[in-house]
């Protein structure tokens, strides 16, 4: 393309705005702190900038920290193979004076170690005679796994990867089958850690903090594992609280034999009639309920010692209201003769009910007049003319002009 100063005609195109060639990197050679390549940074004229021409994105004493923490791992690596291969000199040193005697007793012909030889197939190779590693091969004793259920709807087989993924046989004894699908290898192992590992850094990515299973997973498995620490710490101190306030039953000592079954040694004598003679009386154990210890209203016995037709009531008076006061056995008398009052006037009531046949003179009353009895009244009569002329005059329009020609 050609440049401004070298065009011939004002009719030559050119692009407009465009202007010279401008440095987009460091040129060697050039001035360090403008970047110009006709003179150098002791002449450069320009003031002297914090950021240089030759700057590339980071401070190069930065990178020291960098370096020096590669370094110690790589002494630390070197130091680490350099035991390895100690140990493994002394293992080797030790197994060469041991087996020196028992050389000739172990040694077998060539021709039997044949079938124990390393058996290498040719999968999809060249030509060349190379040969390649299959995955998953079974042995040939075994069935396959797509000959194991050969339905149509049953668990799909993938030729491509050789994987089933889902159980051939589902309804077989699982003790029995020595395949149940692909799946199974998904919930064994450290499938389950991982698991909980990605539930974790979900829940606690949902909680606000910054975390990312497959940008930090180390970050992940130790916060994971605070977390386990701390949630164990959590559960001691809340038993620990929990047993100081209530106790532990289970861990106390167990009562004696004796307690257990109730025996002692008071003596007490018994009348006929049941009352003490001789002796202390078995004191009664006081109850936490209220009701029990005090009784209200002048009530000798406690709320909810009697029902009857699904009411709750106090025994001594067989009274249903909580706040009531203690009648007695009046109560009790008026209360049954009450009942009894009540079943005699609804028997009364029964008997003496007749039902009154309306007749037709009846009803007229109860209409007030023909005019104003309602639609579906059941009341048959034949118009008479002077209710027709009556009609005529309640409804003329006196503004008619057709009204004397009706």
């Amino acid at each position: 393309m050609k440049w401004k100063s070298e065009l011939n005609h004002s009719k030559a195109w050119y692009r407009r705005g465009e202007k010279g060639f401008q440095a987009d990197r460091f040129r060697k050679g050039s001035c360090l702190n403008c970047g110009a390549k006709t003179h150098d940074a002791k002449s450069c004229t320009d003031r002297p900038r914090r950021v240089g021409a030759k700057y590339n994105g980071f401070d190069s004493a930065s990178y020291v920290y960098v370096v020096h923490k590669f370094e110690i791992m790589e002494e630390a690596i070197d130091k680490h193979k350099k035991e390895q291969q100690l140990k493994k000199l002394e293992e080797k040193s030790n197994t060469c004076e041991e087996g020196e005697g028992k050389e000739d007793a172990l040694k077998v012909d060539e021709s039997k170690q044949m079938d124990f030889a390393k058996v290498e197939k040719r999968v999809r190779t060249t030509g060349g005679g190379n040969t390649g590693t299959v995955r998953n091969l079974r042995i040939r004793e075994d069935t396959a796994k797509y000959l194991l259920n050969l339905d149509v709807d049953s668990a799909y087989y993938d030729p491509k990867t050789r994987s089933m993924r889902e159980d051939p046989l589902p309804d077989a004894d699982p003790n029995e089958k020595f395949y149940a699908g692909d799946n199974q290898n998904r919930l064994s192992g450290q499938a389950l850690e991982l698991k909980l590992l990605n539930l974790h850094a979900f829940e606690a990515f949902d909680k606000g903090q910054d975390v990312h299973m497959q940008a930090a997973p180390t970050q992940v498995e130790l916060l994971h594992k605070n977390f386990k620490v701390n949630k164990e710490k959590l559960k001691t101190q809340v038993k620990d609280t929990i047993m100081e306030k209530y106790g532990n039953a289970a861990a106390e000592e167990e009562m004696p034999r004796e307690l257990l079954l109730g025996q002692s040694d008071r003596q007490v004598e018994y009348d006929r009639s049941g009352r003490i003679i001789k002796g202390q009386e078995m004191a009664v154990p006081k109850s936490k309920y209220e009701e029990d210890v005090v009784y209200t209203n002048n009530h000798t016995a406690v709320w909810g010692s009697w029902w009857s037709d699904f009411q709750w009531g106090y025994k001594c008076c067989k009274q249903a209201i909580r706040n009531s006061y203690c009648t007695g056995a009046a109560g009790i008398e008026a209360a049954e003769a009450m009942g009894e009052l009540m079943k005699a006037n609804i028997a009364l009531k029964e008997t003496s009910e007749e039902k009154p046949e309306l007749t037709e003179e009846k009803r007229l009353p109860t209409w007030c007049t023909e005019r104003k009895r309602k639609y579906n009244m059941t009341y048959d009569n034949d118009v008479t003319p002077e209710e027709i002329e009556a009609f005529r005059m309640k409804k003329i329009h006196h503004d008619d002009p057709m009204k004397d020609y009706l």
